[in-house]
């Protein structure tokens, strides 16, 4: 898939939408948008339309906070994709946008690519796409008619294109960001155009040597009108210029704390073949009597699985593997049967339970029903009396997930908890999901980063263990029966 336009753009930010009237109805809404930017503005503004239920109630627009959500920006920020086809701006897009989702910024990605296909059935050749095309502008035109009555009618390659999107920004309120792939090395927009573009739905009647010529074609009629982020002309805005995919930076004007985790973010991240392993740890002793977090040691079937792992990541062959650990001695133990150095890192560790620790499902719920319920209504944002929730664990995981990104091949072992949580990152999971995600006992999960997405590859290692997942019940209400609250809890010693 590729961007029609030569920019594209996230918005992100949550909002709280209220519409007042006789019932007074609150309702929720994320925008959170990535589109290239022929239609951003007219998207935004459809999209406000779609949700607004009640034509003749008035809108007031806040922002959307709690307590335990952590408030990244004072506005809402317009990000913007820049660069010819074929550097990049699609991975760089979903990947941003799925990492800030992963942090607690709701981020969509919107392809006008889409919207076009959706206007024009049928795609011929590279001659739409050329600049002095008067059919071609009056359908693009159409697409972005399709999307409300406003029309943005241009490429948006240009330095005047990009100051429409300021300006609307400016209406708005918003801040803009604006990220460019530039890219001269022939082998890597080779690379790019086999892998990704010639795979579009525009070239499925094509043949390969056909769709190619036409490709390396549409992206000379960009190049007609295309102007780059200039250091000296444009050093009002804010930018990072991205050059060869990470070969070298330029950072202007980063204007608050969002800006500067996407700087890190993309400075960091890398397009190197590689796969990330993840386990937890063998069957702990804790495990078997069904008893949450503590720090015991391996089970006689824990130890095996641990002699069992080293076996398969031997029969990987994998190249230059580093081994992670956290500091509790069951992911330890795990380790040491591999015979290889590894690194420990506490933020590794399993969620902290707080009073809750080694203790069964059965006990809390006989202690603290009330809190047992609480955290089945919303297991994401509960957090355990003098402990943690899955949220926090998140905060804590980004420098891990930070450093896997710039590493090659890793194994990971860790515990339930920050497996799900990694897991999330890699496949973009929801909050809702995340803390659902099922992550056996003496399973190993191979992740192979791909270029808009990752393959996940199970691998059990035969060795029996107890389950510890338990999925949300039913009943999720503080005044249910103790038989309901202990509908899911998984059989145990």
């Amino acid at each position: 898939m590729y961007f029609e336009a030569n920019v594209a753009a996230l918005f992100l930010d949550r909002f709280h939408f209220s519409y007042f009237s006789q019932i007074k109805q609150t309702i929720k809404f994320n925008v959170a948008l990535a589109l290239s930017c022929e239609c951003i503005c007219n998207l935004l503004l459809q999209h406000l339309q779609i949700n607004k239920p009640y034509s003749n109630f008035n809108v007031n627009v806040f922002y959307w906070s709690t307590a335990s959500r952590p408030q990244f920006t004072n506005c809402p920020t317009m990000i913007v994709m820049v660069g010819l086809p074929a550097r990049g701006k699609t991975y760089i897009s979903k990947k941003l946008t799925r990492y800030l989702n992963w942090i607690g910024v709701p981020t969509q990605v919107f392809n006008l690519g889409q919207y076009r296909r959706e206007v024009l059935q049928t795609y011929k050749n590279y001659e739409f796409f050329r600049p002095d095309n008067e059919e071609a502008m009056k359908i693009r035109k159409s697409v972005s008619d399709k999307c409300t009555s406003q029309v943005l009618d241009a490429t948006n390659t240009t330095r005047e294109r990009r100051g429409v999107i300021i300006n609307f920004a400016k209406e708005k309120g918003y801040k803009v960001f604006f990220i460019e792939s530039v890219c001269d090395d022939p082998e890597i927009i080779e690379a790019n155009t086999m892998q990704v573009k010639l795979s579009s739905p525009d070239y499925e009647n094509y043949d390969k040597e056909e769709a190619l010529v036409d490709f390396l074609k549409r992206i000379d009629c960009y190049k007609m009108s295309y102007v780059p982020l200039d250091e000296e002309k444009d050093r009002h805005l804010s930018f990072i210029k991205i050059f060869n995919v990470g070969s070298r930076y330029l950072v202007n004007r980063v204007q608050d704390h969002i800006q500067s985790r996407i700087v890190y973010y993309l400075m960091n991240i890398h397009v190197t073949p590689r796969s990330i392993y993840l386990s937890r740890h063998g069957e702990s002793e804790l495990n078997l009597l069904g008893r949450i977090g503590g720090d015991t040691g391996l089970s006689s079937q824990g130890q095996k699985y641990a002699k069992a792992l080293a076996e398969f990541i031997r029969g990987q062959s994998i190249k230059d593997l580093k081994v992670w650990t956290s500091h509790m001695k069951r992911t330890i133990q795990t380790a040491e049967a591999l015979g290889v150095p590894y690194e420990q890192w506490k933020a590794l560790n399993e969620i902290d339970a707080g009073v809750c620790e080694e203790m069964t499902y059965e006990e809390i719920q006989a202690t603290h029903p009330e809190e047992f319920a609480l955290r089945d209504q919303d297991k994401y944002r509960y957090r355990y009396p003098k402990g943690e929730s899955y949220e926090d664990l998140v905060h804590r995981l980004e420098p891990v997930i930070m450093e896997l990104e710039r590493q090659e091949n890793v194994l990971v072992i860790c515990h339930q908890a920050v497996m799900r949580c990694l897991l999330a990152y890699f496949l973009d999971k929801s909050e809702d999901d995340l803390p659902y995600l099922k992550c056996p006992l003496h399973t190993v999960l191979k992740l192979t980063p791909l270029a808009y997405g990752c393959k996940v590859e199970s691998f059990y290692l035969n060795i029996q263990a107890v389950n510890t997942h338990r999925d949300r019940p039913t009943n999720v209400n503080v005044a249910r029966k103790p038989e309901e609250a202990l509908q899911t809890v998984p059989e145990h010693l």
